[in-house]
């Protein structure tokens, strides 16, 4: 079976956007969904609805693939199934390390998903000697001074890096430098990387503070609702805040009365 490092996905020379690549999975999951149930053909709505986008978009994202399906049939899934597994780079083996084996790390390691979705765990590597030759997930945990070595020898591009935030830049530099040139962190940092390498950030405490944010205005739309008119002027609107009204020493944004925001 072919590695990684010898082939790599035609998304870009095809001039595929990034919008409709990062659309992609969610058309296979869903696809791979209707395979599972031996569905021969879907719709471009019914589809579009299963992918959580709009038919619209689904059916030129489609035409970037080629794929125009038939008028009064649809889409036949396994085509779709194959030819978007392919567009991705999924009908070949991609090795991948993960970095830092603490219980997410470990997590990872365990996620059946990889293995399914054409990804192989290839190693785990940790810097701390007592985890070292450690099963985790069936996988022995390896030190990370064999880092180099390890990436050579399995023909790794990928890696994973879910390491405390302090030391994420100094193993994405270790990693670069021994060849990899695709990076999924998990570190609560923001990389640097050289040209040609990739990076996908996944931070669950941004998706959560992006919930609360959420939660918190319909919240204030709800107050709002149940207080009515009375909560503001004669006419409805909101009253000023008092430092507002009063000329007080609220802080300000560069945009005037806007409050600054700091970050967390």
């Amino acid at each position: 079976m072919a590695t990684g490092r010898t082939h790599r996905p035609a998304t870009r020379s095809r001039g595929i956007p990034e919008a409709t690549v990062a659309r992609l999975p969610l058309y296979l999951r869903a696809l791979t969904a209707l395979s599972e149930r031996s569905v021969p053909t879907v719709s471009s709505e019914e589809l579009a609805a299963a992918a959580g986008v709009n038919s619209a978009k689904l059916r030129k994202d489609f035409s970037y693939l080629g794929s125009y399906g038939t008028r009064g049939v649809g889409y036949d899934v396994e085509y779709l199934v194959y030819q978007i597994s392919r567009e991705l780079g999924l009908t070949q083996d991609w090795p991948v390390v993960i970095v830092g084996i603490g219980n997410l790390g470990a997590a990872l390691a365990g996620y059946g998903g990889f293995a399914s979705r054409g990804f192989r765990v290839a190693a785990l590597i940790d810097a701390d000697p007592a985890m070292t030759g450690k099963p985790v997930a069936g996988i022995p945990v390896q030190h990370s001074d064999d880092l180099e070595k390890i990436i050579s020898e399995d023909g790794v591009s990928i890696g994973v890096i879910a390491t405390p935030a302090g030391v994420a830049q100094q193993v994405c530099d270790r990693l670069v430098a021994a060849g990899v040139t695709s990076i999924l962190n998990f570190a609560p940092t923001v990389l640097s990387v050289p040209d040609g390498v990739d990076v996908r950030k996944v931070d669950l405490s941004i998706e959560l503070q992006i919930l609360a944010f959420h939660e918190q205005r319909k919240a204030g739309e709800e107050a709002g609702a149940e207080s009515g008119p009375e909560a503001g002027t004669e006419t409805g609107a909101p009253t000023a805040p008092p430092a507002a009204r009063t000329g007080g020493s609220s802080r300000k944004g560069p945009d005037g009365d806007v409050p600054a925001v700091m970050p967390a």
